[in-house]
C-alpha cells in the first residue's frame, strides 16, 4: 500500500512539473538553528521533531521520494555569514539542466570558497 502510494504521488510531481525545466524552493523552512537547538530535554522530548519539521518543509522530501535529480545552492548568506539555500528540482532524468544551472550561478554568485564562520 505504501509503494502504490509513493508511485501515485511521483506520478503527481511528474504531471505538475510538465512543461517546466526548474521547481525552485528554499532549502530549508527556516534559517539554519542555532547548534544545541534541536537537543531533547526531559520536559521536551520531541523537541528535536518540532524543529525538524520546520527545517524540512520544502521539497527535499519530495526529490527524495520521486527519484527526480535535485540540488540545493548557497545562494546568498545570513548576517551572520551562514549559506542560505536555493533547492532546485528538475524533471525525471534531467540531471543535465541541473548541471548547466550549477555552472551558470557559481559563475554568477561565487560560493566555493566562502566558509561561514563557526564556532562552538
Amino acid at each position: 500500500m505504501a509503494q502504490t502510494t509513493l508511485q501515485v504521488f511521483t506520478r503527481k510531481v511528474a504531471e505538475a512539473m510538465a512543461g517546466f525545466d526548474l521547481w525552485l524552493s528554499p532549502t530549508l523552512g527556516t534559517l539554519p538553528p542555532k547548534l544545541g537547538t534541536m537537543t531533547s530535554t526531559e520536559e521536551e522530548p520531541w523537541r528535536g521533531n518540532k524543529v525538524a519539521a520546520d527545517l524540512v518543509a520544502f521539497p527535499l522530501v519530495t526529490a527524495n521520494v520521486t527519484g527526480n535529480p535535485a540540488m540545493s545552492v548557497p545562494l546568498t548568506w545570513t548576517a551572520e555569514d551562514l549559506p542560505v539555500g536555493s533547492h532546485f528540482m528538475a524533471r525525471f532524468g534531467r540531471e543535465d539542466v541541473l548541471f548547466r544551472l550549477a555552472a551558470q550561478l557559481e559563475q554568477a554568485r561565487p560560493w566555493a570558497d566562502r566558509r561561514p564562520v563557526v564556532s562552538a
